[in-house]
C-alpha cells in the first residue's frame, strides 16, 4: 500500500483508484473517501466553469506533506489525493481523497484531516467563468477554520 498524491487534468475512476490503493492487501479494514465536485452555483451566481491553476512540483510536494502529516497522527495504512487542474464543467469531479486504515475512525479523520489542509495549504487558484465575467475565488473562512480544529 501507498501513500501517493498527484494533480492531473484527466478525469479519474473513483472504484479504480481505490483498488490501486488497496492492491492485494487483505488486512484493511476501513477506507474513507472524499470527492468534490464543481458547483453551478456559487456566492449567489451561476458558474458555468472552473479553471484550476497550480505550481506543478511544488503541488505535489504539498500535498505530499499534507499526507505524511495525517500519516503521523492515525494509524493508517495508505492514502491517496487526486486533484484536477485545468478547465472544469459543473459536476466534473474535481479532488479525490481516499485513506486506508484497519478501522473507520483513524480513516475519516485522516480522510478529514487531509481535505481541510488540502484546502487551505495547498498552492491551486480557482478561477470561476460566471454570466458577469471571470472572477478569482477567494479563500473562505470556513476553510480556514476546519483546518484550525486540528492544530
Amino acid at each position: 500500500m501507498s501513500f501517493s498524491a498527484c494533480v492531473q487534468e484527466a478525469d479519474f475512476d473513483i472504484g479504480a483508484e481505490i483498488d490501486t490503493l488497496l492492491g492485494e492487501r487483505g488486512d484493511v479494514g476501513a477506507v474513507a473517501t472524499f470527492s468534490g465536485l464543481v458547483r453551478d452555483m456559487n456566492d449567489g451566481s451561476g458558474v458555468h466553469a472552473m479553471t484550476l491553476e497550480h505550481y506543478p512540483g511544488m503541488t505535489e510536494a504539498a500535498l505530499t506533506d499534507i499526507i505524511d502529516q495525517a500519516r503521523a497522527r492515525w494509524q493508517i495504512m495508505g492514502a491517496r489525493v487526486v486533484h484536477r487542474v485545468g478547465q472544469l464543467r459543473p459536476r466534473d469531479r474535481i479532488v479525490l481523497v481516499i485513506v486506508a486504515g484497519a478501522h473507520r475512525g483513524e480513516a475519516f479523520a485522516a480522510c478529514e484531516f487531509i481535505m481541510d489542509f488540502l484546502k487551505t495549504r495547498a498552492p491551486f487558484w480557482k478561477r470561476e467563468d460566471t454570466p458577469d465575467g471571470s472572477r478569482w475565488v477567494d479563500a473562505r473562512e470556513s476553510d480556514d477554520s476546519a483546518a484550525q480544529r486540528w492544530k
